[in-house]
């Protein structure tokens, strides 16, 4: 697809594209209407990337809902200020006309594809919806551009992506296909919300490097809204960093990394890790091992035919072996479907497994009902997703006693009393006890879940992406309580994550997975200072720097199609063969 199919519809007669003036967002309650959004006011200009930066709940998606003109209404709505596209004054625009405007003029990218996407839809079927509903063409004309639209985000095998549902794909390629609905319309204003932040590194590197090659290309002015400060320096022209619905500093990026006017910018841009700040530990060769994988496989049928007969199994993880020291921080990472939350819920019983693992020299595949049930108490785990990991239905206090209850410990005064000192543990105060989860904000949802895992207390702790969802600041927060924690109990930690530069800062070992299998393993300072997989080398060189001034060392990029873990009954997986062409071309199983 070429530049001139797909250039921007804009006026020439301004450089502005998008002016926001003095826009005011509030939400009504039974006490009134709530400011959101206050005072707000920025200029956006064609081709540039302006970054909003802040916490949750800073405005940041909530000024980007009011310019597509997505607020909730009547609950949300804009209560003052003007939005103005060229001469179009969106905030009074008739919903009909709105409606011509959004996708044609400004599209957006939203954070989580899976939910943007129509899940019982073609991919085809919705591009193709999506451009007719804003252009008079015939369906072979807008599947054609449809198709065009996949190859310039460089979706591999367009043509099969078109016939498949988003649950057929991974998160980078629902990503791209997000990305791909969006330019399809030639939009003046691109509004990426978040588009990174649930991607594995790598994938990340792709996503950007495909924004700014897009943007280079066609002219598209955008918005990218992130709490990630890293993708901040290597991608805005500007920054506006916003706290509680208010403009706290607005400022070129380069200047606003180099002196930050505000207290509060300083300390955003101090909470951000930094890959070479982590910290060194002792030597952990003699300590005593906490638990054993010997020779650990997972894999997965897929069932065929209407007997269900099994033709094809997906080896998840594949003769894994490797210890956890009590005591230490072990990291798991890699890209997604490389096998590293299933080791984890091999560990806990969570799905069946070949080999042996051990906790405190205790086989579980030796262990009867009463015996799994008595060593869950020293296995706990803390999900990605707090929302979902918490029954809505419960209090706070009822969640966090839960475990206390199924295991018969304490009366129920002392249940209480544990509650109450773990909320005041994890910065909560007891005074949330009777609060529902959506109550809390998804840094406070976490810390709930850390203190409910932490209720039996457990000899070791599963963190699978635990702070990948959270703002830089609340982040630190959590990573801080967690080592307070290390330190005061001697808890150890499995810590899983696609952030390289969180693993840096918080372990003491760690495990680099592909495809099932750990490719490289060492400590901290052997695998981040002295890599030796180009794996491993690829991983690293893709995470974003929180420095604008430094010149981005192009990727090295894989070639050829990532080998599949599926194989037909019969046949035995390859092991990962290692090629260093170029850079790293990993081929084989």
């Amino acid at each position: 697809m070429t530049a001139a199919m797909l250039s921007p519809i804009v006026d020439t007669a301004t450089d502005v594209v998008l002016s926001v003036r003095d826009l005011q967002v509030s939400a009504r309650s039974e006490q009134g209407l709530v400011p959101l959004v206050e005072g707000l006011s920025f200029d956006l200009h064609r081709g540039e990337t302006l970054a909003i930066a802040g916490e949750s709940g800073s405005g940041k998606s909530i000024t980007s809902l009011a310019c597509m003109g997505l607020l909730p209404a009547p609950a949300v709505r804009v209560t003052g200020g003007s939005i103005r596209f060229g001469e179009t004054e969106l905030t009074s625009l008739p919903e009909k006309k709105m409606q011509e405007m959004r996708g044609a003029r400004i599209a957006m990218i939203f954070q989580e594809p899976m939910t943007a996407l129509n899940p019982v839809m073609s991919i085809g079927r919705q591009l193709v919806e999506a451009i007719r509903a804003h252009e008079t063409l015939s369906v072979a004309q807008a599947r054609a551009r449809a198709l065009e639209a996949l190859k310039a985000v460089r979706l591999s095998q367009p043509e099969k992506r078109l016939e498949q549902y988003p649950h057929e794909l991974s998160g980078g390629m629902r990503q791209r296909v997000m990305i791909a609905m969006a330019i399809a319309l030639r939009p003046a204003v691109l509004i990426a919300d978040e588009p990174t932040t649930a991607l594995d590194v790598t994938v990340q590197r792709e996503v950007l490097d495909l924004l700014r090659d897009l943007q280079r290309d066609l002219g598209t002015a955008v918005i990218l809204i992130t709490h990630d400060m890293g993708v901040v320096a290597e991608m805005a022209d500007r920054v506006i960093v916003m706290r509680k619905g208010r403009m706290v500093e607005a400022a070129p990026t380069i200047d606003l990394f180099d002196a930050p006017r505000e207290q509060y910018t300083r300390d955003l841009l101090a909470a951000v890790p930094r890959i070479g700040t982590g910290a060194s530990r002792p030597d952990l060769a003699k300590r005593e091992v906490l638990v054993r994988y010997e020779d650990v496989s997972v894999n997965f049928p897929i069932r065929q035919g209407l007997l269900g007969r099994v033709a094809a199994r997906v080896h998840a993880v594949e003769h894994v072996s490797l210890d956890i020291f009590r005591g230490e921080t072990l990291s798991l990472v890699g890209e997604s479907g490389c096998g590293k939350s299933t080791m984890a819920k091999a560990l806990v019983g969570l799905v069946p497994h070949t080999g042996r693992i051990e906790i405190n020299g205790q086989a579980l595949g030796d262990l009867d009902a009463k015996g799994r049930k008595a060593i869950r108490r020293d296995l706990q785990i803390v999900f990605q997703d707090p929302m979902a990991a918490l029954d809505a239905r419960m209090t706070v206090g009822e969640l966090i006693r839960e475990p206390l209850v199924i295991h018969g410990i304490g009366t129920p005064a002392e249940q209480k009393a544990r509650v109450r000192e773990l909320l005041e543990r994890v910065e909560l105060s007891p005074s949330v006890y009777n609060r529902y989860p959506h109550q809390f904000s998804g840094g406070q949802r976490q810390r709930i879940c850390i203190a409910r895992a932490l209720a039996l207390k457990p000899k070791l702790i599963i963190c699978d992406e635990s702070v990948a969802a959270l703002d830089v600041s609340i982040q630190a927060k959590v990573l801080d309580l967690l080592r307070d924690l290390q330190k005061e109990s001697g808890v150890t930690y499995l810590f899983i994550s696609h952030d390289m530069a969180v693993v840096e800062n918080i372990s003491d070992r760690v495990a680099v997975m592909y495809l099932g299998q750990i490719v490289e393993m060492g400590t901290r300072a052997q695998l981040f200072e002295n890599p030796q997989h180009p794996y491993t080398k690829r991983l690293l060189e893709a995470v974003p720097v929180p420095d604008p001034r430094r010149e981005r060392q192009a990727t090295a990029r894989l070639s050829g199609d990532i080998p599949s873990p599926v194989c037909k009954v019969g046949e035995e997986p390859q092991r990962v063969e290692l090629v260093d062409i170029g850079g790293g071309h990993l081929v084989g199983r």
